[in-house]
């Protein structure tokens, strides 16, 4: 396709992802040639019509020069003109020409060779031997009608075939630690005893896995946002991942992403959504199509799970003593002390975000424990297993043992934990290990 016909398409892209009605187009696009019926079907297994749309658009700048002209044909067909003549408008001048049909080549069958008495008797007169006709090859020889025929596009993967993350640069990203263990009276919040011993924990841990680690330490909530948006302003081109690790007292708050908030040591929070939303594709673009992780270790609310009742063989020995606290405050509204609407990362109309994972200490709505003297059940956790199994397992594996080991855990043995994710992840992802 041509750039300048990808450009329309690009800048276009958000009305047509609004506007069009992809499931109008399948039959024309099948029977125009510019996809096949897997693609087709591939399509419409993306999701919702605004799914749907999203890719049918990227995978149409994959099918070469005739595929705009043709998709604006449809899209004429199907009385979608409005979208017709906008992409119409910001695309040079077409005139398209009409495909030569490719004749099928077949066999070329020889009739069988023949002779009669006659024939024979004068080939024996002349001397001429008989030699039988050769027979027809099975596969035939390249016409030139087969050499210029539109060659076949290459084989899309397997749907069950999961690729991996780009993760092999030097160094292979940066890792934000912001760790609030001292909070201002003011904001009536405890301080955190055991944070520190997190924070060292996961400062080595990434520094292991080859990241840039940088921690702040005891940051309010505008020094929060500040360490956010520098860290989204660098320049990730040559680096593979992003890391921040959000260690503070937590709250649930009302959201439409992604759940919980994060306070500074002012008392004020910052929602886990807007946090995320400092790295995604629209307002750092250096890391489009990169992961970025989050590993939040604060509560989610302030509810204490007393757990159900199980066979034993499904319970270890309680772990944890009468050291253990939780980083819970009581649930407040997202109006409370972060307006959405003075915001440029908050926006509601922003897309889901892709390539991004939420990883959370706790379930939503549920406090997260913490020992004064080892750290919270989370971070110890998740450092064990990062050290035991980075070299041979994915993150999403990892992260699956890190929620079945907490779980067994009991605080005052009685209370329990259950972590969990929000995974928008696309591939597998391998973090880099030492031989």
């Amino acid at each position: 396709m041509e750039e300048s016909h990808r450009k329309t398409l690009r800048s276009n892209r958000s009305t047509l992802v609004k506007e069009l009605n992809p499931s109008d187009l399948y039959d024309g696009l099948l029977e125009k040639g510019v996809f096949t019926q897997d693609m087709i079907d591939e399509i419409k297994n993306a999701g919702t019509r605004r799914d749907q749309a999203r890719q049918l658009v990227q995978d149409l700048e994959t099918r070469g020069g005739r595929a705009f002209p043709l998709f604006l044909e449809c899209l004429q067909e199907t009385d979608q003109h409005s979208l017709a003549e906008r992409l119409q408008s910001g695309a040079p001048a077409l005139q398209l020409q009409p495909a030569k049909p490719t004749r099928s080549v077949r066999p070329v069958v020889l009739p069988l060779p023949t002779s009669s008495p006659v024939d024979a008797d004068k080939q024996r007169q002349n001397d001429v031997p008989v030699h039988p006709l050769p027979r027809p090859n099975p596969t035939p020889s390249p016409s030139p009608e087969r050499d210029y025929a539109r060659p076949r596009p290459p084989p899309r993967p397997r749907r069950d075939s999961i690729q991996s993350y780009k993760m092999d640069a030097s160094p292979c990203g940066h890792c934000l630690i912001i760790n609030n263990v001292e909070f201002e009276p003011a904001s009536e919040l405890s301080n955190r005893k055991g944070s520190n011993i997190d924070c060292d924990k996961l400062e080595r841990r990434f520094k292991a896995l080859n990241f840039i680690v940088e921690v702040k330490t005891n940051l309010k909530q505008r020094q929060i946002k500040h360490q956010l948006s520098a860290l989204s302003k660098k320049d990730h081109s040559q680096y593979d991942c992003c890391v921040v690790i959000m260690l503070s007292h937590g709250t649930e708050v009302s959201h439409n992403r992604f759940p919980g908030a994060v306070y500074g040591v002012d008392g004020q929070f910052v929602p886990v959504q807007h946090i995320t939303n400092y790295l995604n594709g629209q307002h750092c673009p250096s890391l489009q199509g990169k992961p970025k992780l989050f590993f939040i270790q604060a509560c989610g609310g302030g509810e204490r799970d007393t757990g159900f009742e199980v066979s034993p063989d499904e319970v270890k020995p309680a772990i944890g003593g009468a050291d253990d606290q939780t980083d819970a405050i009581p649930m407040s509204s997202s109006s409370d002390s972060l307006s959405m609407s003075d915001e440029p990362d908050a926006r509601a109309s922003l897309p889901t975000p892709s390539d991004i994972l939420v990883s959370y200490s706790t379930f939503p709505g549920y406090v997260s424990w913490r020992d004064t003297q080892s750290g919270s059940w989370y971070v110890e956790t998740l450092d064990s297993i990062l050290e035991e199994n980075a070299a041979t397992n994915d993150l999403v594996t990892m992260l699956m043992m890190v929620n079945h080991e907490v779980s067994q855990n009991s605080a005052k043995g009685l209370y329990k934990q259950m972590p969990g994710s929000f995974n928008f992840l696309r591939k597998l992802l391998h973090f880099q290990t030492q031989a």
